[in-house]
């Protein structure tokens, strides 16, 4: 019997020393200086509303019009087995404004 008390001593003991030696630390010195300071964070920057130039976006749009308009014939050209070299790069220009001018109209 005096095995099994040994051992319940024991694992009382092992049980109870590593809380006891936790409590009993001193804070380090780096996180008493970070308590001295509390933490305060600034609201974030509201963002600045872009002046629109009408005249720049009225060229764009016709440019982009303009472009858009073209688009039916080379895609019958295309249809004919005839692939117009700049149809490529002018549906790439259209996208390219479109996405600027809904990036400039849109908040």
């Amino acid at each position: 019997m005096k095995p099994h008390v040994l051992s319940a001593c024991l694992a009382v003991i092992f049980c109870i020393a590593p809380m006891e030696s936790q409590k009993s630390l001193p804070e380090t010195p780096g996180k008493l200086e970070i308590a001295k300071y509390p933490l305060v964070l600034d609201a974030p920057a509201a963002p600045q509303a872009q002046k629109l130039d009408p005249a720049k976006l009225h060229q764009e749009a016709a440019e982009l019009a303009q472009l858009a308009q073209t688009v039916p014939t080379d895609i019958d050209q295309f249809a004919q087995g005839r692939l117009p070299k700049d149809l490529a790069d002018k549906l790439k220009h259209i996208e390219k404004l479109s996405k600027k001018l809904r990036g400039e109209l849109t908040p």
